[in-house]
């Protein structure tokens, strides 16, 4: 072959690799937009970052840019937070780019340091106050003038204790008094002007992640889940050990989502996750645990800490792992789950048992997290949370006489000396009044409380302590290790079945798994790993 030949084979050969390139390596913003019906990509900019980042043709330029490579295609952009109010102008030129652009494009709103100061956290208001109320107003009014969807972030409560309040809450409780005023304000003082103003407007709640706390402070979330037109939930987790942020499990991200999809049905949309009290690992566990609860969006709040901090290198492994996201919401969309019924009955006191829920899914028990107590459930875990329901007694009772298998806390069997619970399908779960303090529960400790709660599905499950177990649909199952150290896990199942490794995340992430027939042997599941079978 002469030079001239082989020069033209390597130039068509380098010809027919740069056609193919971007099918090898899809921009994120490209195949965002293909999936967005799947698994939409949002973020939002506080009124501050509506100032400093977006008021100018270079910060408009950056963040379009910054957006584009994350795969966001849907931004919030804030008109109040903290006392200030974002220019008119600015916000209508930054929506308009951002449009021109091809994102969605919705408003925020922030309602901290309105008008009156609570006595209690400095940042919220006094709800009580009539200059409060007026101010409030004026916030929705100016926002729905400018957006037909807005958000309201997770500071729509209230803790003061002033005398005004005081008065004003007479002989009811103060979460009584809360629900009642906060559930006013939303239909006198949100949804009512903003309407009028703009009838095409629609408004959504974000529920914060602290579940066991929402009426204490005026979040009802059945009254209000009614009242608004969609919800979205507060899905932060944080590291367990940092010593601001830290104290929560990374499960509890699926426990609140799947608890309140229950309860918004159809009105569900989002999580919203932060890199605050974050290192790589825990921001991308955030966003698989928004994703494994069945979010149809998923926001990174906000892009101004993400630009700072722990946030690049946050995002820098959250744009690897995004194409996995797709396909973890492709492969859960809309099947339901099965496994032990955890119902928290809305405005239920915790006691001494704060997110109880959270800490027993991390023991490999797949929980079902429900609102209501149903007798008819295969298996079901009951907390304190359960003397809400009035009922209580003969739903326990009609339980155990049916041989369910339940598991108990020994704080809510210590307030039901009336009810037998020496029985073989009983099990309490010594929680202490600690219960992160199930963290410390051995294999060995573990492993007859999951073999008896995960009998009705014909399954039996061996793995340490914090690992999450997740049975989707009838044909696909979900392990996830949030060890710092590889592992090894076994299932079993009743009858034989046929399996096969659908996805691991992370991407670098490996787990070596194995069929007999009846057992599935997972080996040397790498740390902070998530794998998915399905089986047949």
């Amino acid at each position: 072959m002469t030079k001239q030949k082989i020069l033209r084979c390597v130039v068509a050969a380098g010809l027919i690799l740069s056609l193919a390139a971007p099918c090898l390596a899809q921009p994120l913003w490209d195949l965002a937009n293909q999936n967005k019906q799947l698994l939409q990509i949002a973020t939002l900019f506080t009124a501050q970052n509506v100032r400093s980042h977006l008021s100018s043709e270079k910060g408009m330029d950056d963040a379009i840019d910054w957006c584009k490579k994350t795969g966001v295609t849907h931004v919030f952009i804030e008109t109040f937070r903290d006392n200030y109010t974002a220019e008119r102008k600015t916000l209508e030129n930054a929506k308009a780019r951002f449009k021109v652009e091809g994102f969605d494009v919705s408003g925020c709103v922030t309602t901290t340091r309105i008008a009156k100061i609570s006595t209690g956290w400095n940042v919220i208001s006094c709800y009580t106050n009539k200059d409060t109320q007026n101010e409030l107003q004026r916030i929705f009014e100016y926002t729905a003038s400018l957006f037909d969807e807005i958000m309201i972030d997770d500071f729509l409560f209230t803790d003061c204790q002033c005398d005004e309040c005081k008065q004003a809450r007479g002989d009811r409780s103060w979460a009584d008094y809360r629900c009642e005023l906060m559930t006013k304000m939303a239909r006198e003082r949100i949804l009512a002007p903003a309407r009028a103003v703009n009838p095409n407007v629609k408004i959504i709640i974000k529920y914060p992640q602290w579940y066991d706390n929402f009426h204490n402070r005026g979040y009802e979330v059945i009254d209000q889940t009614t009242d608004y037109d969609r919800i979205w939930v507060g899905t932060e987790t944080r590291d367990y050990d940092n010593e601001r942020w830290g104290g929560k499990v990374q499960y509890e991200a699926y426990y609140i989502m799947r608890w309140l999809g229950e309860i918004g049905g159809a009105k569900t949309g989002g999580g919203w996750f932060d890199p605050y009290g974050t290192t790589e690992n825990t921001y991308l566990e955030q966003a698989r645990q928004t994703v494994l609860a069945d979010a149809k969006e998923m926001l990174l709040f906000c892009y101004g800490s993400l630009l700072r901090g722990t946030g690049p290198k946050n995002v820098e492994k959250l744009r690897i792992e995004i194409p996995s996201l797709f396909k973890l919401a492709k492969l859960i969309r809309s099947k339901p789950i099965r496994g032990i019924s955890a119902p928290k009955p809305p405005n239920s006191d915790a006691h001494n048992e704060q997110y109880v829920f959270d800490f027993v899914g991390m023991l490999g028990l797949p929980l079902v997290p429900t609102a209501r107590i149903d007798t008819k459930a295969e298996a079901m875990f009951l907390a304190v949370h359960a003397l809400k329901d009035p009922r209580l007694p003969e739903k326990l009772a009609a339980i155990i006489d049916a041989s369910r298998p339940i598991l108990v806390t020994d704080g809510l069997a210590q307030r039901l000396a009336d009810i037998d619970l020496k029985r073989d399908n009983v099990t309490i779960l010594k929680a202490n009044g600690k219960p992160n303090s199930l963290l410390e529960l051995t294999r060995e400790e573990l492993n007859p409380i999951r073999d008896k709660l995960l009998a009705p599905f014909g399954l039996k499950f061996d793995a340490p302590n914090k690992v999450a177990l997740y049975l989707v649909g009838d044909d696909c199952l979900i392990v996830e290790n949030f060890n710092d150290e590889t592992i090894d896990v076994s299932i079993r199942f009743s009858d034989s079945v046929e399996a096969r490794k659908t996805l691991v995340l992370p991407v670098d992430g490996r787990a070596e798994l194995s069929c007999d027939g009846r057992k599935l042997q997972f080996t040397k599941i790498t740390p902070r790993t998530l794998v998915a079978v399905e089986y047949d």
